[in-house]
């Protein structure tokens, strides 16, 4: 689920972050692998330069031996090994940033994946702008992981590691000293730690929940200003991201006490001692050179841990991010896997005479979304191929719940769903898919051409989409735009009428040439001229689609060879339009009449 309460440890965070940057960085594990390497030779020149500054004070310029030749190459060599030390960081820098990109778009790509693959069950809890927000945002933070991560805590540890092995080298005595007190430095990164996780943990999940409300005020746009509610949402808003301002000035606290003043002072305590041992010996030419060297390596030993530090706050908001991508994938990855061994348990299972078995076969079907709380009781019921059947009943009858277990968005008890023989989750989700289609309530119309929405990225030919378009009855209309098929139609198919966006769905559902045709109210929300369309293509129909139609106007399915009727969440008449409008006081006659006199 997508809920702050669901929100891990930072343990189980750290450990799924670290999984999932190993995860969409093993394609580019050589180039990690080169960016380490010369991130070491970096570390390595650097660590040269300061010896050579002592070897130029100490055998030339305090004993005022002026070996020209020897100098410049000194001098030479301090400014080769910088130039060095800086070309190697940069060509690991680009190494690096480029496997982050290319990581960041092969765990988006996985995760849409993943997010188009879960059950409609997933849909009915996750909020959408808190989803858009992990494909887009919280993807974007393994970026910020690679390179804080690996370039600057890594880079920072090897420096700091050659940095005190080139010290006692030097004088392992104060280095000895000067590693005495590195201990604080842990202890303020953790004190950090402490404090940041939390106020970095709430910050994120408030942005999620911010993106959320925006999303959700403006889809529902018009709702929202017929019920005078812009102000109620606004300051729902208000509330919200004063929450996510109070959570970030928490962790601004925390940065300002304990990263860079703390350390700083740090610094200057470090430099104080190394000074006042130097101060109480009896110097000799040689130290100076030692003193030079030491004051070199004490700021690139506080530097690595200022940055290593400093980057505490980025690398917290890049672990939360990770780890509820993660938390997504991990989610996703179960539900896919339990479909993926269904459908293959029997890919060979089609019957050869398939042809002659019922459309659809449901068998003693229970179910309900809630244990203890049934929507469907002992529901048996055979479909005919090629037959057009109704289904109908009250509001809170079990119609769309039925209709979803038929489309597989919930899973179905094994073996009480049967099409044309096989048992519904036996079924392979891509033969599954291309056998049944599905006209919702709501027309869904992509922001693209009319071609585009028939089409739905299938590569069908304009022959194909036409003899689709021409079956639901929407070529006449479609070739009337003012670039026919190419015409873009806006968001959400703006452009068109509420019973043109209809047609072009029932366009793009036969466009699949599917064996089942579902329609979930698919004439609810149209005028009567455009159902009669509607009717005189789900008649064309009749004999070659199998048509289950879920209705709510019944005049639509007055013609169907069979009505269902439901109420309940059980099958209480059944049979075609005459024969149950016969049954005195039955439902279907009841619900019939009170709708003939509404419109009247």
């Amino acid at each position: 689920m997508l809920a702050q309460s669901d929100t891990p440890s930072v343990g189980a965070q750290t450990r799924q972050a670290f999984a999932l940057l190993r995860r969409a960085a093993h394609p580019d594990r050589h180039h990690l692998g080169w960016a380490v390497l010369w991130l070491m030779l970096a570390a390595l020149f650097e660590v040269l330069g300061p010896l050579m500054g002592k070897a130029l004070i100490d055998e030339h310029l305090l004993p005022r031996h002026l070996d020209w030749p020897r100098m410049a190459m000194l001098l030479a060599g301090l400014l080769l090994t910088g130039w060095i030390a800086s070309g190697l960081r940069y060509l690991q820098l680009v190494r690096l940033s480029g496997l982050a990109m290319r990581s960041v778009m092969r765990l988006r790509e996985m995760v849409y994946t993943h997010v188009l693959l879960l059950p409609m069950s997933f849909f009915d809890r996750a909020i959408t702008g808190q989803l858009v927000s992990r494909v887009t945002n919280d993807t974007e933070a393994v970026k910020n992981l690679y390179i804080q991560v690996l370039f600057v805590m890594l880079d920072s540890t090897i420096v700091l590691v050659g940095t005190i092995a080139a010290m006692a080298w030097l004088d392992i005595r104060l280095m000895g000293m000067v590693l005495a007190l590195l201990p604080a430095v842990l202890v303020i990164v953790y004190l950090y730690q402490r404090w940041s996780a939390p106020a970095v943990t709430r910050a994120r999940a408030l942005r999620s929940d911010i993106n959320g409300q925006v999303a959700e005020s403006i889809g529902g746009m018009s709702v929202l200003q017929a019920n005078n509610a812009q102000q109620r949402f606004g300051a729902r808003f208000a509330a919200t991201n004063d929450e996510h301002y109070r959570a970030r000035q928490a962790e601004l606290r925390a940065n300002a006490w304990l990263l860079r003043p703390a350390l700083d002072l740090f610094n200057v305590i470090l430099l104080a001692v190394v000074i006042f041992v130097f101060g109480q010996r009896q110097m000799t030419a040689t130290e100076v050179g030692v003193l030079y060297a030491f004051i070199s390596y004490l700021a690139r030993v506080i530097e690595p841990l200022i940055q290593i530090t400093m980057q505490f706050s980025q690398l917290q908001q890049a672990v939360v991010a990770s780890a509820r991508v993660a938390t997504l994938l991990d989610e996703a990855q179960a539900k896919e896997h339990s479909a993926a061994s269904l459908g293959q348990a029997a890919a060979s299972a089609q019957p050869a005479d398939s042809a002659t078995l019922p459309a659809v076969a449901i068998s003693h079907l229970n179910f309900a979304y809630t244990p203890g709380q049934p929507v469907l009781h002992d529901l048996s019921l055979e479909i005919a191929a090629g037959a057009f059947i109704g289904i109908v009943g009250h509001t809170g009858s079990g119609k769309s719940t039925l209709l979803s277990l038929l489309l597989r968005f919930y899973p179905a008890p094994h073996g009480s769903i049967v099409l044309h023989g096989v048992a519904l989750d036996d079924i392979d989700n891509e033969r599954f898919r291309a056998d049944v289609g599905l006209v919702p309530q709501d027309p869904f119309l992509l922001a693209a051409s009319a071609r585009d929405n028939i089409d739905m990225g299938r590569g069908l030919t304009q022959a194909q989409i036409e003899a689709a378009a021409r079956a639901a009855h929407a070529h006449d209309f479609i070739v009337a735009l003012e670039r026919g098929y190419d015409t873009e139609l806006g968001e959400g198919g703006s452009r068109l009428a509420v019973g043109q966006k209809q047609l072009i769905a029932i366009a793009r559902a036969l466009a699949g040439q599917p064996r089942i045709l579902l329609l979930d109210e698919a004439t609810s929300h149209i005028d009567s001229q455009t159902e009669q369309v509607v009717q005189a293509a789900l008649d064309e129909l009749r004999g070659k689609v199998t048509v289950i139609a879920i209705a709510h106007r019944l005049s639509t399915i007055r013609d169907a060879d069979r009505i269902i009727v439901l109420n309940h969440g059980r099958i209480t008449e059944t049979g075609p339009h005459e024969k149950l409008m016969q049954i005195e006081g039955g439902l279907y006659q009841r619900l019939y009449l009170l709708q003939q006199l509404t419109m009247n």
